[in-house]
């Protein structure tokens, strides 16, 4: 009766659906998945096997390698994709926390166990303040329910405010983070001895993802993956 009244609508544009928290067939088909090969670091796709040499790592992450041990993202970060995260995180569409959860969950298949622990990189207070929500944590929130894994939402904090990212290059936004994320004290005893994956909306330089890892593994984690759900890639890598 509900459907009846009120037709589920595809959560990119808005079409009619079978059901609703889905994608239309039309949207579904303009997905970038991010499926093998990619670089096991970062998530950065390959144009071939052969392009990621033998350990399927980019030339980046072998040259600086990152914090984590893997690195997984369920799509690449175009215009389908910002038509689903930028809503979720300025738009109030936390609806489309659920779907995004769905794919994020299929890329880290063989990556999550019973005793993981997905923890989302924080927001400032002041930013949640103006949010009312943290995008990263309502994904980890879905993540857990649909893998069966234990979520943290509070594992991190920011210990300061930082600008805007967007814009800035792999130096600056490292720069900028350096020493901005810390693991809450409260929750040292259950990080400790764990396997961590980070949870993030979009990877793009990872030098948010890196303060995040880092943090954690000098509290005591035992190891630690990010897993976002896009990856941005070349002329999106820097918005």
């Amino acid at each position: 009766m509900l459907d009846t009244l009120f037709p589920p609508h595809c959560l990119a544009c808005g079409a009619d659906v079978m059901q609703a928290g889905l994608l239309c067939a039309t949207c579904v088909s303009q997905l970038h998945l991010i499926t093998s090969p990619y670089c096991h670091r970062c998530a950065l796709p390959f144009p071939s096997r052969a392009a990621g040499g033998a350990t399927l790592t980019c030339t980046a992450c072998a040259e600086n390698p990152p914090p984590w041990r893997e690195g997984r993202a369920a799509m690449v970060y175009d215009d389908l994709p910002r038509q689903l995260i930028l809503p979720l995180k300025y738009a109030d569409r936390t609806e489309n926390a659920t779907l995004l959860a769905r794919y994020m969950a299929a890329a880290a298949r063989g990556l999550v166990e019973k005793d993981s622990i997905f923890i989302p990189v924080p927001l400032h207070r002041v930013r949640l303040f103006t949010r009312r929500y943290n995008q990263a944590a309502l994904l980890a929130c879905a993540l857990a329910r649909q893998t069966g894994a234990s979520v943290l939402p509070d594992g991190l904090e920011r210990l300061r405010a930082t600008p805007a990212l967007k814009g800035q290059g792999r130096t600056r936004r490292q720069a900028i983070m350096q020493g901005v994320i810390g693991v809450r004290g409260h929750r040292l005893g259950d990080i400790a001895g764990r396997h961590v994956i980070v949870v993030d909306d979009v990877m793009t330089t990872g030098a948010t993802l890196a303060a995040c890892a880092s943090s954690l593994l000098r509290a005591g984690a035992a190891r630690v993956d990010v897993l976002a759900a896009a990856r941005a890639c070349g002329q999106h890598e820097q918005q």
